[in-house]
């Protein structure tokens, strides 16, 4: 994980004989902020760690990047370095899509660097003596893809010897946001039924990891395609999906990668666990299936 590391101006006259304390928080908003009432909050925060930069502490000091000794040269001799090492197992910034009608904070995971000026580090802070900024953790995929997904399943039916196979594949493991997936379609049909139609649906999983794990799924792209497979025949058929944002606005509780401010985002990244042992400190995990139904002349689906 990147550190995090930056430079703050301050007012020695403005400050007195106050300090200058830098917080890095990593949160889990599970409700609406308008709802925090009678001293409950729906918040809670994952990693929270406070440095003090000004006085500076000797011993606390660190090297400095190159982009702080440029920012320190040119705000001069009041400009003082933080520097933030994120723990290996805090989630990524992530955002659930709010409904047309909420307001405030959307709930999600969000990282917030905060500075304010304070005689002690447990003193209360306020809005006019203090800044905030928001920053996001990526998780950038792995270089060396893995295996081509394939599934394959069998259906038997009662009263008869005759199966229907279908067998589904895609061209590769790894999509980047807005790249179309190809989905290869092969039905074997030995059964005495008719194929009439197939479906092939892009879900989103979310489980949310915080004092129980729940999990909700979202279609973000889908296909109905009117394609005939008659009673011992085959077919073989590549279909293209391709999940946005843009076409799933409407859907509350959709997870996003985490934005700034004023910035759009994407549908959130598959999250890579390397440790799950501590699921609490997992805020949200998101995977996505390929999913393909077929739907005979009765109505069935399989």
């Amino acid at each position: 994980v990147d550190p995090v590391d930056g430079v703050i101006l301050v007012d020695p006259e403005y400050l007195k004989d106050r300090k200058v304390f830098v917080t890095l928080t990593c949160a889990f908003r599970y409700g609406r902020e308008d709802l925090d009432v009678l001293g409950l909050s729906f918040r809670k925060d994952l990693y929270i760690y406070t440095f003090q930069a000004y006085p500076p502490i000797p011993e606390e000091s660190k090297p400095h990047s190159r982009l702080q000794e440029r920012l320190l040269k040119k705000m001069g001799q009041n400009a003082y370095p933080f520097h933030f090492t994120i723990p290996q197992n805090l989630p990524c910034s992530v955002t659930l899509q709010p409904g047309p009608e909420d307001t405030g904070k959307a709930c999600g995971v969000d990282f917030e660097i905060r500075a304010f000026c304070a005689k002690t580090m447990e003193e209360k802070n306020h809005k006019r003596n203090s800044v905030r900024l928001v920053i996001r953790k990526v998780q950038y995929a792995p270089e060396k893809p893995g295996p081509q997904p394939m599934m394959e399943m069998t259906r038997s039916f009662l009263m008869s010897d005759r199966s229907l196979h279908l067998e589904a594949s895609l061209d590769k493991e790894l999509y980047y946001h807005g790249e179309p997936i190809s989905v290869n379609v092969h039905v074997t049909n030995n059964s005495t039924k008719t194929v009439k139609r197939v479906k092939i649906s892009v879900r989103q999983y979310a489980d949310i990891c915080l004092f129980s794990t729940a999990q909700y799924k979202c279609p973000v792209a889908q296909i109905e395609a009117d394609d005939q497979v008659a009673s011992s025949s085959t077919f073989c058929k590549v279909y293209t999906l391709t999940p946005t944002l843009n076409n799933n606005r409407e859907k509350r509780g959709l997870a996003l990668d985490g934005k700034l401010k004023h910035e759009d985002t994407n549908l959130a990244s598959s999250t890579i666990v390397k440790d799950v042992s501590n699921k609490e400190v997992l805020g949200v995990l998101v995977s996505y299936r390929v999913k393909v139904k077929l739907v005979s002349h009765t109505g069935e689906q399989f």
